[in-house]
């Protein structure tokens, strides 16, 4: 099993996601075990203030160094856990750091707003992940992207078949392509109109009908790109 511990302001944002579908399951199984902490909680003055203006000037407000500070370390009272701060400047996040993160015992994401971090915070942490070279107005977005694409991962959360041949997969070591292969379902024809009326077709690739395994395992080969 594997835990993971949300350091967010806005903790409320996760609970629909993670008692869902998959992850949901996963839970209910003891497979994966989610806690989502109130930033605010760690605060120790009236107003749980968690940002303050940052020095030397600037636009936007930072988030403070001491709650955060005090919420890796309540959370590790019991058990160390790898701690990643969600930053754009961190290394950007893929299958490969999914398949290294998934070996992990415990694994605590600080999701951040405002500005930025209180630049001290960088000495608390093992690691820091982007999940794209691209701004987010925060990291609960990140933080469950991490937490999905790790838990997809873990023994008995999918399939192993289905792990074996999705895109991405770094266990697909018989084609040196990393992008699955379409697929298709029902119906065999499926018929639709145009806007202007005319009648058209779309019909599943013959071979994928044919039963034939060998000549099917080709032209996936063939059409993954």
């Amino acid at each position: 099993m594997i835990t993971f511990d949300i350091v967010t302001i806005f903790p409320k944002i996760f609970k629909e996601y993670f008692n869902t579908s998959i992850l949901g399951r996963a839970r209910e199984n003891g497979l994966i075990e989610i806690k989502v902490h109130d930033l605010r909680d760690f605060t120790e003055d009236k107003h749980n203030t968690v940002d303050d203006r940052p020095f030397g000037g600037g636009p936007g407000m930072v988030l403070k160094v001491g709650p955060i500070f005090k919420a890796l370390k309540t959370i590790e009272k019991k058990e160390e856990s790898h701690k990643v701060l969600l930053t754009p400047k961190g290394k950007q996040f893929n299958q490969k750091k999914a398949n290294k993160l998934s070996k992990k015992k415990r694994i605590t994401l600080i999701a951040g707003r405002y500005e930025a971090f209180d630049a001290r915070v960088n000495q608390f942490v093992n690691e820091k992940i982007s999940i794209g070279p691209y701004v987010l107005t925060g990291g609960e977005l990140p933080a469950m992207i991490i937490v999905d694409a790790v838990c997809r991962l873990i023994p008995n959360v999918i399939e192993k078949e289905s792990l074996k041949e999705e895109t991405y997969s770094l266990n697909n070591k018989e084609s040196k392509k990393k992008i699955e292969y379409p697929q298709y379902t029902r119906p065999e024809v499926f018929k639709y109109k145009d806007a202007k009326g005319n009648m058209h077709e779309m019909k599943v690739p013959k071979i994928l009908l044919s039963g034939n395994h060998k000549k099917i395992k080709e032209w996936k080969e063939k059409n993954a790109h």
